[in-house]
């Protein structure tokens, strides 16, 4: 098989690991480590297939590294998810740089419509516990759009998506 094509397969499965990361999220509030785990270990796999040299992938780390560093704080906050980190961090070695803040800034965005909608959803139901947001809903939801936007039409063109 065309190792193109390989790639191809890997961002389909990608893309269905995302699916998969929401509906956990949503039904238990949680994002299972195997599929974060997942996710990072075969983007290795992932930057052959595309063709990505050295440079490429030594700024996929350090995004990567950066994000994480980023997220572990809004962790120790108690404003995000410790699987929410470990997606978003999964994902920064799938993604472009580019493409990873364009990513994460609307992943911000559909999270904070998330959170309104489920706040208020909460206080309609005049519930006093704690608010739990599945923000894997919105990560999910900014990394099915940018497969969508960014990497399918390189796909279309028959470009090379790494």
């Amino acid at each position: 098989m065309h190792l193109q094509t390989v790639s191809y397969v890997l961002l389909g499965a990608l893309a269905i690991a995302l699916l998969v990361a929401a509906f956990t999220d949503i039904r238990r509030r949680q994002i299972d480590n195997w599929l974060t785990a997942s996710v990072a270990l075969a983007a290795p796999l992932f930057w052959w297939t595309a063709g990505m040299g050295w440079y490429d992938i030594g700024w996929q780390l350090g995004v990567a590294v950066a994000a994480f560093a980023g997220l572990a704080l809004l962790f120790a906050m108690r404003a995000m998810g410790g699987g929410d980190v470990k997606l978003l961090t999964a994902l920064a070695l799938w993604i472009r740089p580019a493409f990873f803040l364009e990513l994460v800034m609307l992943m911000a965005l559909l999270g904070g419509v998330l959170t309104v909608a489920m706040g208020a959803w909460h206080i309609a139901r005049r519930q006093r516990d704690r608010l739990l947001v599945p923000y894997g809903i919105a990560i999910s939801a900014a990394g099915l759009w940018v497969l969508a936007s960014d990497y399918w039409p390189i796909i279309q063109a028959g470009g090379r998506v790494g």
